[in-house]
């Protein structure tokens, strides 16, 4: 063998090895639950919702797949626990719910408790997630009753719909980890929480029936590093393998 044909080799081992121990994103946070919500494309306002366990490194389907609502204006790239892509991105007031992967880190609700394993906050009319670019409590839920009526002025999201105006949607809710260091007008108060209707978008979570919000908060096992991923078809099949995803072109 020449030492060009070598040094060939030897560099090709090098990157083939470099690229299997790359782990995926999946494998990076140890996620043992993934829910999956796949839309046609990026100006969808709608998109199919399919729950997966990962058992020996294979991912299963946990129940039958259901429809759920996006933002009004689709979908754009958010932050979260994926690297940065290139494409439209995700900002404060655009109507778009948030591509990529996320954490999801607690559920709250109106109900003092909720069936579920996630960390649960019982809201009150106090609560507020601060949508305001210039607040210090910028994608934070926080409390007027601690901090006082001026740190929640002017959000128009009060976490008691209910009570401010007269909306369910935030009965039962998780909070999808979008923008988590907060950075100004990038997106704020990004949830999964109930539908207005079977075909209503929303500003830019993610909403369904009520009876799904249920069996998703029962289904949910922080100790599973559960993870919300949301992309459309084309970014899906584009990023399936490097981020460790389950072939669904099987599923009907």
């Amino acid at each position: 063998m020449s030492k060009l044909a070598h040094i060939t080799l030897l560099t090709l081992s090098l990157i083939l090895s470099s690229c299997a121990i790359e782990p995926s994103l999946v494998s990076k946070f140890d996620a043992r639950q993934l829910v999956l919500v796949v839309a046609e494309d990026w100006q969808s306002q709608t998109a199919r919702l399919q729950r997966f366990s990962r058992l020996n490194n294979a991912w299963q389907p946990d129940g039958a797949p259901y429809q759920v609502n996006l933002g009004r204006n689709g979908l754009g790239w958010g932050l979260g626990l994926h690297a940065p892509q290139q494409g439209s991105q995700k900002q404060e007031g655009d109507g778009k719910a948030p591509a990529g992967a996320f954490a999801m880190p607690q559920a709250f609700g109106y109900l003092s408790q909720a069936n579920t394993a996630l960390p649960y906050q019982a809201m009150h009319a106090g609560h507020y997630c601060m949508d305001v670019n210039s607040s210090p409590y910028y994608n934070q839920i926080i409390d007027s009753a601690k901090l006082g009526e001026q740190a929640v002025a002017g959000s128009s999201e009060p976490m008691r719909l209910d009570i401010h105006k007269q909306q369910q949607v935030y009965k039962k809710g998780i909070v999808v980890a979008h923008n988590p260091d907060n950075i100004t007008a990038r997106g704020s108060c990004i949830f999964m929480h109930l539908q207005a209707g079977p075909d209503v978008p929303t500003a830019g979570c993610t909403s369904m029936h009520e009876k799904h919000m249920d069996d998703l908060l029962a289904w949910l096992q922080p100790a599973h590093n559960p993870i919300y991923v949301a992309l459309p078809a084309d970014e899906y099949q584009r990023l399936m393998f490097a981020w460790g995803l389950p072939d669904i072109s099987q599923l009907q």
